[in-house]
């Protein structure tokens, strides 16, 4: 029998904060035991691995290794971008090929296609 993805874990300043930033992106919520040093997001309907939010001394320093591809709903890419702004995301870049390049409020980056 393979195994599978359990969890998916940021590193953060503030995993409560980063918590509900992710939750709030992918229409979940923050689970009620959430801290600001460890937190979690359970998947919305769709199942696949909770996201794990822990607190580490350091900053992020580097570009993503991993990271995650949003597909806006009805694929209204514009739309989606706005509402992450708000959520606290911010711009990197909008490619051509209907794909944005974004970074949650503490630096990870993401695309919306």
């Amino acid at each position: 029998m393979a195994t599978f993805i359990k969890s998916v874990t940021f590193d953060a300043a503030d995993a409560l904060a980063l918590a509900g930033f992710w939750a709030a992106a992918l229409g979940s919520d923050v689970d009620e035991d959430s801290t600001r040093d460890k937190a979690f997001v359970e998947p919305a309907g769709w199942g696949g691995p909770t996201l794990w939010f822990q607190r580490v001394p350091e900053p992020k320093t580097a570009k993503n290794r991993l990271h995650f591809d949003l597909r806006a709903p009805e694929g209204d890419v514009p739309a989606e971008v706005e509402r992450l702004r708000a959520l606290g995301a911010t711009v990197v870049v909008v490619r051509g090929d209907g794909l944005t390049v974004m970074r949650d409020p503490e630096g990870n980056e993401f695309c919306v296609e």
